[in-house]
């Protein structure tokens, strides 16, 4: 038996919309979240139409789709960009396509090729991995522009041999109305070595390693709910109300959780004496606000925590991934010695999706307004928002004086940059800080390089 897809009648009516116009295709990402029992479709969203300017495909830091491509490395780009502004429990479950034809051999190893692509972008530097209990069924979805008509089969990711199985379709009102809510704010503090630059191991891979070390200690926390300590396989949900406590939309619960990071069990844990050869470091510090949604079918406790975990773990991932892609696209200037620099990681901001208690998130520079939010979940997610719906009060902008008053910095901050545009490119022993604004207090992210 297949499995079974509720989806969300906004869903069905954004994709009656869509016609080729004349294309060969057109192509597009599923969001929503799989359980064991059921799995649930929230979001359509058509691959942004590329632009005939170029050969190459790169991504520039507002996270916009700017150069020419193959169409599965074009759809496989755009979902990686969607795949930042899901809040936890959200990913993207599958593909779809449209053409004007019925679905031909073709199209459907065209759609076996996309769910591929898409799910090896998606999971591409993420900071934990998807285990035995994770669904790896993905959707692909053909729909007839001319008769209306859909096929839906789905693909086991983890066997790229696998034949497509049929699956249900079955449409839905306010399929995530009433969503339970988990968040937090966590404190970071990450202190990452980095070695001599080489081809066999980059800077990139310094700051992934040291983040992938953190991203452990997060998986290992201890959860309080509500302030208390719960068995991880009851039930979410147990013992909640109707009208309990809501995030504003439709009265669907919010769980408040603490993480809070184990003591070390053995003598290597303990120690804090790590002697280690390198050129400069990288310090994280602050906190970061996160949050994750569940499905109403009986939700675990542990499925609550784990989808809250990863949050941290992405939230984290792609704020640094977007300052690195800025930093070297940014013009370069010199920097020696000891000295630090500042710069700031973008702020989280949440956006509504209508009928829904789901939110969605973005990711916005300091020298960014409400519009380049609005633009982006514009191109990215195809989806219309206004400036009175963005919640900007989770996080806000780092003051680089502030941790240099934290840090009792006595001499004067020198290269602390406001202006994104005049960031530095990253170079091997050109000491580069960054710094970036969250909840409680700032984050700083700060690489100091020593000199010889």
């Amino acid at each position: 038996m297949g499995r079974t897809y509720f989806v969300d009648d906004a869903v069905g009516q954004y994709l009656s919309t869509l016609n080729t116009k004349g294309k060969p295709f057109l192509t597009g990402l599923f969001v929503g979240q799989s359980s064991s029992q059921k799995d649930y479709v929230i979001l359509a969203t058509q691959t942004p139409p590329m632009q005939d300017v170029g050969e190459e495909a790169p991504i520039n830091k507002k996270g916009s789709l700017q150069q020419d491509g193959q169409s599965e490395e074009w759809a496989a780009e755009h979902a990686r960009q969607v795949s930042r502004m899901l809040p936890g429990g959200l990913t993207v479950i599958g593909v779809f396509i449209v053409t004007p034809t019925e679905l031909t051999k073709e199209v459907q190893a065209l759609l076996q090729r996309l769910v591929f692509a898409v799910e090896k972008a998606v999971m591409k530097g993420k900071l934990w991995a998807a285990g035995e209990e994770d669904v790896s069924d993905r959707v692909a979805l053909h729909i007839c522009s001319t008769t209306k008509k859909f096929v839906c089969r789905t693909y086991d990711v983890r066997d790229h041999k696998c034949s497509p199985k049929p699956a249900d379709w079955k449409y839905q009102n306010g399929v995530s109305a009433s969503w339970p809510c988990v968040e937090c704010a966590i404190s970071v503090d990450i202190h990452i070595p980095v070695s001599e630059v080489s081809t066999s191991q980059t800077l990139e891979k310094n700051i992934q390693n040291g983040l992938a070390r953190w991203a452990k200690q997060v998986n290992q926390s201890v959860c309080l709910i509500n302030g208390q300590l719960k068995c991880e396989d009851s039930e979410l949900l147990e013992g909640q109300k109707k009208n309990v406590r809501g995030s504003g939309h439709h009265s669907a619960p919010t769980f408040v959780v603490q993480l809070l990071k184990p003591m070390p069990q053995t003598s290597e844990e303990r120690s804090t004496a790590a002697v280690q050869v390198c050129s400069s470091s990288i310090n994280l510090k602050g906190a970061v606000f996160c949050r994750a949604y569940l499905h109403t079918n009986k939700p675990k406790v542990k499925d609550a925590i784990q989808a809250l975990k990863r949050d941290v773990c992405n939230t984290i991932s792609s704020r640094c991934e977007m300052l690195f892609e800025d930093l070297l696209m940014s013009e370069s200037s010199s920097t020696s010695g000891a000295e630090k620099e500042f710069h700031g990681l973008p702020k989280r901001v949440f956006v509504p999706l209508t009928g829904s208690s789901v939110m969605f998130c973005d990711y916005m520079f300091g020298d960014e307004l409400a519009a380049d939010i609005q633009e982006r979940f514009s191109e990215m997610l195809d989806y219309d928002t206004d400036d009175l719906q963005l919640d900007m009060s989770k996080e806000e902008v780092a003051d680089p004086d502030a941790f240099k008053n934290s840090e009792g910095e006595k001499e004067e901050l020198k290269n602390v940059v406001t202006d994104q545009s005049k960031i530095s490119k990253i170079r091997q022993n050109v000491g580069v800080a960054l710094a970036a604004a969250v909840t409680l207090v700032a984050v700083a992210f700060s690489v100091l390089s020593f000199s010889d």
